[in-house]
């Protein structure tokens, strides 16, 4: 049974969802103004491997993940540059798609954009000052008042009378607010921004309330996950909390998840410290597939540094995986072991299925599931090796290969349809070894070198990869 962190109970809670076999599940996705960094990745990864997990296990999971598109920051971003803040989301929203399916993420089940939720997020405002939870401040917006739910802070662990000034607004001034903690659910219209028509006035939607009306309309008025980085504890969820469970009388979300940040030289990773690498500048000298390794490598309730040594490390360490999974389709059909070593690989491939699945069940702990990998790798290697194996054990250590990986998203099928060009110059290669012309198959791999290939001599014949 799987166990998951709740940051709302600070416990490892068995996972138990709300209707057998199926899960509800959410996680905060972009605000598209810029490509995103490595800190924004990893809760990308995160969930989307929880997601994988889930349905690895049989679960029916409705997965949504909403974009932010209407913002301060694209506000700002489109005025600068002197477009519409749509154009601006347009934009990133397309190279959001680029980096997220390069990084191997499956696409959520559901991915609303706030400006496309408009009605739910009025119909959930008014019903909070139905309510009596919000109140109006004149020429600046509607507000949620925080003293007016009870529970306000069980997430965080905050106590109102600690909040500092405009503590849930992340900013000094507090004018006309009841509380220094109150928060904006609406704004009012300002010159030079997008706006829609409510019974309050024409403006624009706070960030906090988007989530909790998608979340409304697309899964409900509770969910079984909630996922996003910790950086979004408070003000975010703790006000997604206060608003859902205020307008609907029930609990919001049974799990909540949070991942760690990214760290470089001690510090979080983010774009307001300035110390941030987009997915974009990394891939210019790591492939996409290594950065999803390299999140997944530490538990996603751990930080993990950001270097270049560390990514080559992960570089390396995907390389093994890889690089076994290639021998094994390779030998499988020229192997003419005699099965002598077929007991030992199969208890290998069955070992290595059982813990990844413990490891995996003890709060989604990828790094200890990934040496779970490593462990079949090793006893893959010896199997090639030794050539001692039957082609029905080989195809079982390569079949739990693949499946595994697939779950963690880290290994994507390569097509690998050598070129004829290339195939005809390894067989004369071949021909030129047997009559010992060394010469000529020293420039024949030469040719298939140029070309972008490797060849290899094995006990099996050549194999030929992509450089």
């Amino acid at each position: 049974m799987m166990k998951l962190f709740n940051t709302l109970t600070r416990t490892k809670e068995e996972f138990k969802p709300m209707t057998e076999g199926q899960v509800k599940m959410y996680a905060c996705g972009p605000t598209v103004y810029n490509y995103f960094h490595l800190g924004n990745a990893r809760p990308f990864v995160t969930y989307d491997t929880l997601r994988r997990y889930l349905e690895y296990r049989g679960y029916k999971v409705t997965f949504c993940q909403n974009f932010t598109d209407i913002d301060d920051k694209m506000i700002k971003r489109a005025n600068e540059e002197g477009v519409t803040v749509k154009d601006i989301a347009e934009r990133y929203i397309k190279e959001y798609y680029v980096d997220a399916d390069g990084l191997n993420c499956k696409r959520p089940t559901i991915q609303p954009r706030a400006t496309e939720s408009m009605d739910a997020i009025i119909a959930l405002v008014q019903t909070l000052m139905d309510k009596g939870y919000a109140y109006i401040i004149e020429g600046d917006g509607v507000y949620y008042d925080v003293t007016k739910f009870e529970d306000y802070g069980k997430l965080s662990h905050y106590k109102l009378e600690d909040l500092v000034a405009g503590g849930g607004e992340r900013k000094a001034s507090y004018e006309g607010k009841k509380n220094p903690g109150d928060f904006a659910i609406w704004k009012f219209k300002k010159e030079g921004e997008p706006f829609w028509p409510s019974p309050w006035g024409e403006g624009r939607p706070g960030w906090h309330i988007e989530c909790s009306a998608m979340i409304k309309k697309y899964l409900g008025d509770t969910i079984d996950i909630h996922g996003g980085g910790q950086d979004l504890i408070f003000p975010h969820h703790e006000n997604e909390i206060a608003q859902s469970e205020a307008a609907n009388g029930c609990t919001f979300v049974n799990y909540w998840v949070h991942n760690a940040f990214v760290n470089v030289d001690g510090e979080k990773m983010s774009k307001s410290l300035g110390n941030f690498f987009t997915i974009r500048d990394i891939v210019a000298q790591f492939p996409y597939e290594v950065v999803r390794f390299f999140i997944l490598s530490g538990h996603y309730r751990m930080p993990i540094n950001f270097s270049d040594e560390l990514l080559r490390s992960a570089q390396n360490g995907l390389a093994r995986i890889t690089t076994s999974i290639k021998n094994l389709k390779f030998v499988i059909g020229k192997n003419s072991g005699d099965g002598s070593g077929d007991e030992a690989l199969l208890e290998a491939v069955k070992k290595a299925g059982d813990e990844f699945i413990e490891r995996m069940d003890d709060d989604l702990n990828t790094a200890d599931a990934i040496t779970a990998i490593f462990n079949l790798v090793k006893e893959a290697n010896t199997a090639v090796g030794a050539g001692n194996c039957s082609d029905a054990a080989l195809k079982a250590a390569l079949d739990k290969l693949l499946e595994l990986t697939d779950v963690l998203g880290i290994v994507t099928e390569e097509k690998n349809d050598i070129p004829s060009e290339v195939m005809d110059l390894v067989n004369k290669r071949t021909e030129a070894k047997k009559a010992k012309d060394f010469a000529l198959a020293d420039s024949l791999r030469d040719q298939i070198t140029a070309l972008g290939y490797s060849v290899k001599d094995t006990a099996n014949g050549p194999q030929v990869e992509k450089l």
